[in-house]
């Protein structure tokens, strides 16, 4: 008797092991080809939307490639940061790190209302944020890749999570930068090529007034420009805003990287990535190879889309991209 319950034993211990080692790996199930039956126009949905946004302004295309890192880092990428606060219910838009800060909430709900056109209750937001990241890079001159895709949205939110600092402020060290993207499965080369999207976009005055006015790895007539811009002490100008690629801000290239090595990063988040340490390295690389810096973005992005997505029955595909069904 003691065979069939020790081989039950031995079965309910491997149908565990199964199950963590296919929970913990749900990114699996994502793959490039996901819509190719259920909803084949979905990118030209997608991209026709995104198109027009960023043509009336081209910041918008920035704004929705930091939108998918916003949703990644905050428990997975799973369309969670674009659920808006009800009376029973708060998301994650007023954390600290998203709060005035994060944008491209109306794209996002004019791409979801044109894919729902085109294949309803197919495609989850959480995906509409993906490809429109991507599709935001290849129009303002970045690398094109297949998007994965099979991502669901999820029922809920935290705004604990996304206040817990795995967001990086602008203020973080290296150290702190490496550590924070090591616990989402990313590596130093990961961190440093996707901090390259800061060659598109702006920043408001708060988050670099400290590193304009007290650092001194800086090149002081850019300190002097911005200082024009950002007066010091707050809160008067928090909200005005400054390229964070002072060469090309609204081309996706590698001028950002050229900038930090003349001591021309506009946060300290940016400038501590050629600052004398571990990663000075990578950034010379990529200052001067731009195909490799593509080619490490690409790959970068593509695991960061594979941060912890709910697959298969998990979540839900929402009708409207800020409100749960």
């Amino acid at each position: 008797m003691a065979r069939p319950s020790s081989f039950s034993s031995y079965m309910a211990i491997f149908t565990l092991a199964f199950l963590v080692i296919f929970t913990s790996h749900s990114s699996a199930q994502l793959s490039t080809n996901f819509y190719s039956k259920s909803c084949p126009k979905v990118f030209g949905a997608v991209k026709s939307v995104v198109q027009s946004a960023v043509s009336k302004e081209r910041r918008m295309g920035a704004s929705l490639v930091r939108l998918f890192f916003h949703d990644c880092f905050v428990r997975g990428c799973d369309g969670s940061i674009l659920l808006e606060d009800t009376s029973s219910f708060t998301g994650e838009q007023t954390a600290g790190p998203n709060n005035n800060s994060v944008r491209g909430f109306n794209v996002v709900a004019k791409i979801k209302s044109q894919v729902e056109k085109v294949c309803p209750g197919i495609v989850s937001c959480a995906d509409i944020v993906a490809i429109a990241a991507r599709d935001s890079t290849v129009i303002l001159g970045g690398p094109f890749w297949n998007v994965k895709l099979g991502r669901r949205d999820s029922k809920t939110a935290s705004l604990s999570a996304a206040n817990s600092g795995v967001i990086p402020p602008p203020t973080s060290t290296l150290s702190n930068l490496i550590n924070r993207f090591n616990s989402k499965g990313l590596s130093v080369k990961d961190m440093v090529a996707l901090s390259g999207s800061h060659t598109i976009g702006q920043a408001r005055c708060t988050s670099f007034r400290a590193r304009i006015y007290n650092e001194t790895n800086i090149d002081s007539s850019f300190a002097t420009t911005r200082q024009k811009n950002c007066p010091f002490p707050g809160p008067k100008g928090d909200n005005k805003l400054a390229p964070l690629d002072v060469q090309t801000p609204t081309s996706f290239d590698n001028k950002y990287y050229k900038n930090l090595i003349s001591q021309k990063g506009l946060l300290h988040s940016d400038q501590v990535l050629f600052n004398g340490g571990s990663t000075d390295s990578l950034v010379r690389t990529y200052s001067s190879n731009p195909k490799t810096f593509s080619s490490d973005f690409v790959t970068a992005m593509i695991k960061m889309g594979d941060i912890d997505p709910l697959t298969g029955s998990q979540g839900e595909i929402r009708k409207i991209c800020s409100k749960r069904n």
